[in-house]
């Protein structure tokens, strides 16, 4: 995660993460090092596309297509450190 990423802004992130993906017994688990796809069986192209819509909606941001790759759902902190960039 980058030093620049608020805590609360990452705190938030998981927290969509994890009311979306139906985690709540594995939040605490959860870090900036979390690796996400692959790593979370949850974590499918379904779920890819309502993590996407959640967030657009928490943050009020808006996630450009080109950006939903393999590389934003690599690690919680990268999602984070992503979309604290979109909130600059």
């Amino acid at each position: 995660m980058d030093t620049s990423t608020s805590s609360s802004v990452f705190d938030e992130v998981k927290s969509v993460v994890v009311a979306t993906l139906g985690i709540e017994d594995r939040a605490d688990t959860l870090d900036a090092s979390t690796v996400l796809l692959g790593d979370l069986p949850e974590l499918d192209s379904m779920a890819v596309v309502e993590l996407v819509v959640a967030i657009e909606e928490r943050f009020g941001i808006e996630i450009d297509g080109e950006d939903v790759t393999a590389e934003l759902f690599e690690t919680l902190g990268g999602l984070a450190d992503h979309v604290a960039a979109k909130l600059r």
